[in-house]
């Protein structure tokens, strides 16, 4: 009985001095961990070659004609920075700023969609300079922007003492601020830098406003010395575009922005606003506010929110809202019952009556005084108006009840 032989593989022969020799190739399986970790490296490279979503020069024209000056188009197109800029002012001082991009915009599109033409322009930037040359508007925005910041932030200390406290040394960040707000616009686009060249710059020149008295001068110094700094050490090209962020991170991270920025203008009005009084003087918003906060207005006010919400506990939302609405008196009911002075369970004939009673009492007519007959015609025209309401009511309750009742015979039936 013969023995049945397995054929071995074929393996690959190597040919060295006219010799054949068997070269053996080991089976080897990837492992799991090897293969998930080569998916993931392939998926991550796929993820930064992929191109973003495109965007569209129209939907950008239109964000910025309707939102320009609240950079809504910036947004569209992932320039947050440039928005956040845009928004505290307005467009770049009142719209100045808006109206010289209708000619950019199309440039800020191509650069969101990276496209292959502004791709290559931009390498060809790289290779003429290795970094940014100088930029006059830029610079310029850097020091607008650098001392609205650090005004708005000088503005937000309190000129008085609060609480007790001295506020006064908060003056000492006046220079950070201004050099935030020059790194803000150092960083839009694709040029970007660190923050700690500006904020030296800053605190360098900032002890010059013991030598200008002028602290609007003092504070433009501070932010030109920032904006130098910035330009001369700190800039350079953002050579990979930024990283993509999902929406709920842009969305956090603008919004906290703003409300920083927001929270400061708090700071302004609160601290250092003014309102006149009857004297013609001026009463520290601050001050005012605690005086009101203190008033009996406030007080009664208060008292019955909270008489209106504790009524809401027991009978419930919908019954409290049902009274509300009807001690509005928005359908002038009780006005026109007050106006005839009837009650508010008087018949049609007894509303009728003393409608004819009245209107007879205060025709115009019957006054001869001229000085006294346009008040006259007034209140006639309210007892007029007054009974058309209360005519129109019970008419429409008749007509219901009539109706209910109409219904309710045909269920017996």
């Amino acid at each position: 009985m013969g023995t049945k032989q397995t054929a071995a593989p074929k393996q690959p022969k190597q040919q060295s001095n006219g010799h054949a020799k068997s070269v053996v190739v080991p089976n080897v399986s990837p492992s799991p961990t090897s293969t998930s970790a080569a998916k993931s490296n392939a998926g991550r490279r796929n993820e930064a070659n992929a191109l973003p979503p495109q965007k569209s020069v129209v939907v950008a024209y239109m964000l910025w004609l309707f939102g320009g000056i609240f950079g809504l188009h910036h947004l569209y197109l992932h320039r947050d920075r440039h928005a956040f800029v845009w928004w505290c002012t307005l467009g770049g001082y009142m719209g100045v700023g808006w109206l010289s991009e209708v000619f950019l915009i199309p440039e800020y599109v191509r650069d969101a969609n990276e496209d292959p033409q502004f791709v290559k322009t931009f390498v060809a930037k790289l290779q003429a300079y290795q970094r940014p040359p100088y930029s006059a508007k830029r610079f310029l925005g850097q020091i607008m922007i650098g001392y609205l910041f650090g005004q708005l932030f000088a503005s937000a200390i309190p000129q008085t003492i609060v609480a007790g406290i001295d506020f006064s040394w908060l003056h000492w960040l006046i220079p950070f601020f201004i050099s935030l707000g020059v790194w803000t616009v150092g960083n839009i686009g694709r040029e970007c830098g660190v923050l700690w060249p500006c904020v030296l710059g800053a605190f360098v020149a900032y002890p010059a406003r013991y030598f200008i008295y002028d602290e609007t001068y003092s504070l433009l110094l501070t932010a030109l010395i920032s904006a130098l700094a910035f330009d001369a050490v700190s800039k350079q090209w953002r050579r990979t575009p930024p990283r993509r962020r999902s929406a709920t991170e842009r969305t956090l991270k603008f919004t906290g922005a703003l409300c920083i920025y927001l929270g400061v203008w708090g700071c302004v009005i609160f601290f250092n606003g003014t309102i006149p009084d009857e004297d013609g003087g001026e009463v520290p918003i601050h001050e005012a506010l605690h005086n009101f906060l203190a008033s009996a207005w406030w007080t009664d006010l208060k008292q019955a929110l909270l008489d209106t919400y504790n009524y809401a506990q027991h009978h419930g939302w919908y019954e409290t809202w049902r009274e509300v609405f009807e001690s509005m008196d928005v359908d002038g009911e009780r006005n026109a019952y007050k106006v005839l002075g009837v009650s508010a369970t008087a018949s049609q004939a007894e509303i009728t009556a003393a409608y004819r009673k009245l209107s007879k009492e205060n025709h115009p007519d019957k006054v001869k005084d001229e000085a006294l007959r346009p008040a006259a015609h007034q209140r006639f025209i309210e007892i007029q108006q007054a009974y058309s309401v209360l005519s129109k009511i019970k008419s429409n309750r008749r007509r219901k009840n009539k109706q209910s009742n109409t219904d309710e015979d045909a269920i017996v039936l």
